[in-house]
């Protein structure tokens, strides 16, 4: 199967293209830009971004949408990650702000979870969706190298105690919300909903 990526984003892309073995992945084509999420929901924003793919490749577009909601911020950032220190922010930003509002927080109240949509829509309308959920805590300061985003404060329940980014990217993909999303999605696709 083919499938043509709504992200241009570089670290997302490789991460996907691990939890769809065998899927033949086309980059974004190169006239469709950045969708605006103006969704408040992560399906919604999955729905935007690939809905506008399909219909500019012609071909089925594969798109995710991920949240990450802190309990002691009364669930955000949420919807808005990925912009929540602004809209040109960059992931430093984002975890910056984060951690300066969680500041005070003490550890074993800073529950979290990461949550992703994974979404395929054909330009005939048809689409699957799957979603993907991680808990976990966010760390009192950011740790290890790998990953992108909140990997360096998101420890995952379950765990032995080490964020995302102190994770190789299969184990990450073994536990996380985008392994757990596209995982769904793979056995979705293959109950002949497609």
């Amino acid at each position: 199967m083919r499938l043509v990526l709504a992200t241009a984003n570089p670290h997302k892309a490789r991460e996907i293209a691990g939890l769809l073995p065998g899927v033949d992945l086309a980059p974004r084509p190169a006239e469709v830009g950045e969708v605006d999420e103006t969704e408040d929901t992560l399906e919604g924003n999955a729905r935007l971004k690939a809905r506008a793919v399909a219909e500019a490749a012609g071909e089925p577009a594969v798109a995710d949408d991920t949240g990450l909601e802190v309990d002691a911020l009364g669930g955000r950032p949420g919807v808005l990650a990925a912009r929540y220190a602004g809209e040109d922010a960059t992931y430093a930003d984002n975890v910056a702000k984060l951690l300066d509002e969680l500041s005070g927080v003490a550890e074993a109240e800073r529950t979290a979870r990461f949550r992703t949509v994974a979404l395929v829509a054909w330009p005939d309308g048809r689409e699957v969706v799957a979603d993907g959920v991680v808990e976990g805590h966010i760390a009192l300061a950011p740790r290890g190298d790998g990953g992108f985003g909140y990997d360096p404060v998101f420890v995952p329940a379950g765990g032995d105690g080490r964020t995302f980014a102190e994770m190789t990217g299969e184990e990450k993909a073994a536990v996380s919300h985008r392994g757990r999303a596209f995982a769904a999605l793979r056995c979705e696709m293959g109950t002949g909903l497609t």
